[in-house]
């Protein structure tokens, strides 16, 4: 880690450069994440997304703190960037802690929720019908005539796709570890930014200590 009060602060910067850099591509991946599921309204894909948008203004919060070396902004800066790591680890841990059972669970309750329309958008891109015939009998669904045309190759009044569920799992379960690997992975970007930021905080600003020499000439200076 830098040593002198200019290569903490440009390190500091660049950090922050970094940061804008992660948040997009978190924001990207939740987007993904949601836009995949499609009907499953995943909250912890959300918690991601939120991640992003807040490291996004933190960020700016850190380079104005940076290039001003402002005592009162760092402070708060580093304290919410901890903040930030803390709830980015947890929410990184449960994406990757997320079993089978309650994704199916998860996607359930939202598939429950949406409107008929939704239902038959993703019925009618991954060629399915329902969600699952085993656990949907009391959920009502838009009919899936058109579907079971395209899903049945042969001539048979009984033919009827599997249910979305089936179709769904692999992608739920892609963007569940997706969205954790890479929060968990650039969480840990966040607690070298604290200790940057502490390190950069309690250094003296040499051009400051040359004004005060220049003003009080004699006069000895601290360093807290």
């Amino acid at each position: 880690m830098c040593g002198g009060f200019t290569c903490s602060k440009n390190a500091l910067i660049a950090l922050n450069i970094l940061y804008i850099v992660v948040a997009f591509i978190l924001i990207g991946v939740a987007v993904y994440g949601r836009a995949a599921s499609l009907v499953t309204n995943l909250p912890i894909v959300g918690g991601i997304l939120a991640c992003g948008i807040i490291l996004i203004l933190i960020s700016v919060l850190g380079l104005i703190g940076a290039v001003k070396h402002h005592q009162v902004i760092l402070f708060f800066y580093m304290l919410i960037l901890f903040l930030l790591f803390l709830i980015q680890f947890s929410v990184a841990c449960a994406c990757l802690g997320v079993n089978q059972s309650q994704q199916e669970q998860l996607a359930e309750q939202g598939w429950s929720r949406v409107d008929n329309g939704t239902k038959a958008n993703v019925q009618t891109t991954f060629v399915c019908c329902g969600f699952d015939k085993e656990v949907d009998k009391h959920i009502y669904n838009p009919p899936c005539d058109s579907v079971n045309l395209r899903c049945c190759t042969d001539i048979n009044e009984n033919c009827i796709c599997p249910g979305c569920l089936y179709k769904l799992q692999n992608t739920i379960n892609y963007a569940f570890k997706l969205c954790g690997w890479i929060g968990l992975f650039f969480s840990f970007t966040e607690i070298v930014g604290v200790l940057l930021t502490r390190r950069y905080r309690n250094q003296s600003d040499p051009d400051e200590l040359l004004k005060a020499t220049a003003i009080f000439p004699g006069q000895k200076t601290f360093t807290y």
